[in-house]
């Protein structure tokens, strides 16, 4: 039997929609396991097979963890030290990437081309210099330390260059003929047009703040700096047969990141389908 052309198109993107929620599924799976085991008690975590739906939920564990170690802290910091990282990187990203794309100067592009290079040195090989000229500083075991190491991003200027670079110059000549300073074509003209790329390196810087785990263990020593991602790996050397407590203390803090992403995920896609289609 002879199969027409949109039969054809028809099962194979049925194959292909099958393969991917099958990949999908096989992604989500640790995640349905911790969030599984973080309702179960100790004991039960590691049974076999595995019990997906616990007959008893223990919700208590989610409470327990915030008694055992001081999760408060840990969030407040992890918090701050996020939002006021995401929104320093956002301001320094979008006014470097304005100079490097609507602004005209001698050696722009050599030097944007340098800036990104700094993408491809290996954090570990300028460590030791950034913690010696922190300790120089007085900035070691501060939130500040972490503020001012990770507030200048060379992707952020990268991305957001890029956005800029679609939209039209006509705009911001229009404006420059009206009158209006190159400060206020930023503000008031191509700011607003970068809803998307905002997003997505609010998405992007976030993220990586709030999984920092190398840079808080190297610049913060006491505990009423450290993170959520230090704490709970202090949490697993004093207590590591407690792995519900462990489990429940993972999902708390995956969770912001996931509704972070959630309330912006149509931006972030738009982002980055956008950036990079003008060079």
């Amino acid at each position: 039997m002879k199969i027409n052309k949109s039969t054809s198109r028809l099962i194979s993107r049925t194959i292909i929609f099958i393969g991917l929620i099958g990949l999908s599924a096989l992604m989500l799976m640790p995640f349905a396991w911790m969030i599984s085991s973080s309702l179960k008690n100790h004991i039960h975590v590691f049974n076999f097979p595995i019990q997906w739906i616990p007959q008893n939920p223990q919700w208590q564990n989610y409470i327990d963890i915030w008694s055992i170690v001081p999760m408060a802290t840990f969030f407040r910091n992890t918090i701050i030290l996020t939002v006021v990282i995401t929104i320093f990187t956002i301001i320094t990203s979008s006014f470097a990437a304005y100079g490097f794309s609507r602004i005209h100067w001698r050696g722009r592009d050599t030097i944007f081309l340098a800036y990104i290079g700094t993408i491809a040195v290996p954090w570990q090989a300028f460590m030791i210099p950034q913690f010696i000229l922190m300790r120089q500083f007085g900035l070691v075991d501060t939130l500040w330390s972490m503020i001012l190491i990770q507030s200048f991003s060379a992707f952020g200027v990268f991305l957001m260059r890029q956005y800029y670079m679609t939209i039209p110059e006509e705009l911001s000549e229009a404006s420059r003929i009206d009158g209006l300073s190159e400060y206020g074509i930023y503000a008031w003209i191509v700011l607003p047009l970068t809803k998307p790329a905002i997003a997505t390196l609010v998405i992007l810087q976030a993220t990586w703040v709030w999984n920092d785990f190398m840079g808080p263990l190297i610049y913060l020593s006491s505990q009423r700096n450290m993170t959520v991602q230090i704490g709970l790996r202090m949490f697993m050397g004093l207590h590591s047969s407690l792995y519900a407590y462990i489990m429940a203390g993972s999902v708390l803090a995956i969770l912001p990141l996931a509704l972070l992403f959630f309330c912006m995920q149509k931006y972030f896609i738009e982002g980055i389908a956008s950036t990079g289609i003008k060079s």
